[in-house]
């Protein structure tokens, strides 16, 4: 018998409308498998047994009845501990909410709620989002399924590891610097970072308002495509969310890449990320090469100082939103967030200026290079992940800070707002996961889902799951 677990969205779909299994049976192996497994890799801070298989009774009742509802009826999902739900504790990963129960959903939590999703839990994060790795979260550090001594990435670390360690088939993730495709790298998974506002953030707690974003960490791009077409379109609450038509992504996503236009970015991507991870990506151009789509070497203006640019945002805007809060309660917060908050402290409005200056010339610069090519092809992080407690790391020869390594390829896409996605592309030498990454026009997640899902409908490194 197929272990459910191992399916991912379409197939579970497929499953039940083939009357294979049921949203009860399907519930409870992810359950049963969070339950015999989650002490491994610390994924689940909170798991919703009890009303997960509430849902699950009433979702098998009714599509008994009426059939389903949608591509997403009566199947489960995780949720960062950032997302609000209703009656359903909501820590952010730090002491400081560790009795926060909201009243209400976040939108992402009620839409894909009324598309007839399951929560199994709220999913660990590294504290308040302000985090690469995942090792910095009040609940613990969070371990990579792929080896427990490695880091997931973060901040989104709870997502990552339960959706590649089988605990869940998709989970919520959010991305300021790179938090959603940071753990779909490390842990070989497909991560979307829609365009900013194309996916409402009400109700989940921010990091960094002008630059986050709330997206999905799935096996597939496909499943990716069918979370994003529950999850975008403006709320009327997030002033960031502009009110557009939101398209069918599943209707153009098998168009293949006959004819694209894919840039390589290779200055400053390429020439800062390590061999075993540049050698697997150029791996990846070929395939998509092969399939039609149309190679051209490009350049980005000014991206040598997008990590700055970057700091300098969160770091002014995370110490704002924290202000009350670290003046009453500053012993609850770890070190490492404290500390970068108090940085925020002594940053001056200069720089947060020069900062939003340059961010302003990088998307011009990344508009140029998107006029003349559909989308920018990079690895999705310069290394691979790394053992837990790790500060440095090796890049060619040269010793880096993990925290500036990891977030290097990132960052700038964050910085501009445009989408980008992340997909498993192979293995480095040390057997981790590598990841290639694909970022486009604003609004344009179509084109990114369409080169993606036609990458992985010509290799199987999104079907590979942990031994």
């Amino acid at each position: 018998m197929t272990d459910l677990t191992e399916l991912d969205l379409a197939e579970l779909g497929a499953a039940i409308d083939g009357g294979k299994a049921s949203p009860a049976e399907i519930t409870e192996a992810f359950l049963d498998r969070i339950g015999r497994e989650n002490e491994r890799t610390n994924a689940y801070i909170t798991v919703t047994a009890d009303q997960a298989r509430a849902a699950a009774k009433t979702a098998t009742e009714a599509i008994a009845r009426r059939g389903r509802k949608g591509p997403l009826d009566g199947l489960p999902i995780g949720h960062k501990d950032l997302y609000a739900t209703a009656g359903v504790l909501t820590t952010g990963g730090s002491k400081v909410l560790a009795d926060n129960v909201p009243e209400t959903d976040s939108t992402v939590v009620a839409r894909l709620a009324e598309a007839g999703m399951i929560t199994l839990g709220k999913l660990n994060t590294h504290e308040f989002a302000y985090g690469p790795t995942g090792e910095g979260s009040a609940a613990g550090a969070t371990r990579n399924p792929w080896n427990l001594d490695r880091i997931t990435g973060g901040s989104s670390s709870g997502s990552g590891a339960a959706v590649a360690g089988g605990l869940a088939p998709v989970a919520t993730g959010s991305d300021t610097g790179g938090s959603i495709r940071m753990p779909a790298a490390c842990c070989g998974l497909t991560g979307l970072k829609p365009t900013y506002g194309r996916v409402p953030r009400t109700g989940i707690l921010p990091l960094c308002w002008t630059m986050d974003h709330s997206g999905p960490l799935a096996r597939s791009a496909y499943d990716a495509a069918l979370i994003l077409q529950a999850t975008a379109g403006a709320d009327g609450k997030d002033a960031a969310a502009p009110d557009r038509p939101v398209p069918d992504y599943l209707a153009s996503i098998g168009g293949g890449v006959k004819g694209m236009r894919i840039g390589i970015a290779r200055r400053y991507f390429f020439d800062q990320a390590q061999a075993q991870v540049t050698d697997r990506v150029e791996e990846a151009l070929k395939v998509l090469e092969k399939a039609g789509a149309i190679l051209v070497d490009v350049d980005i203006r000014h991206i040598e100082h997008a990590a700055a640019a970057a700091l300098a945002m969160y770091v002014a805007e995370a110490t704002a939103y924290h202000d009350d809060t670290l003046d009453d309660r500053a012993h609850l917060y770890t070190d490492t967030v404290r500390v970068f908050l108090e940085l925020g402290d002594q940053l001056l409005a200069k720089d947060y200026l020069h900062a939003q200056r340059y961010r302003t010339l990088l998307g011009q610069s990344m508009a140029a290079v998107l006029s003349d090519v559909d989308l920018i092809a990079t690895p999705g992080i310069a290394i691979t992940a790394t053992p837990l407690g790790q500060e440095m790391v090796d890049v060619n020869g040269a010793e880096e800070v993990v925290f500036g390594a990891i977030l290097r390829n990132t960052e700038p896409f964050d910085l501009t707002g445009l989408p980008a996605m992340v997909m498993p592309c192979g293995f480095g030498d040390d057997g981790m996961p590598v990841s290639l990454s694909l970022a486009g026009r604003a609004f344009d997640e179509a084109t990114v889902l369409r080169a993606g899902h036609a990458y992985q409908q010509a290799t199987d490194w999104h079907r590979r799951r942990p031994g």
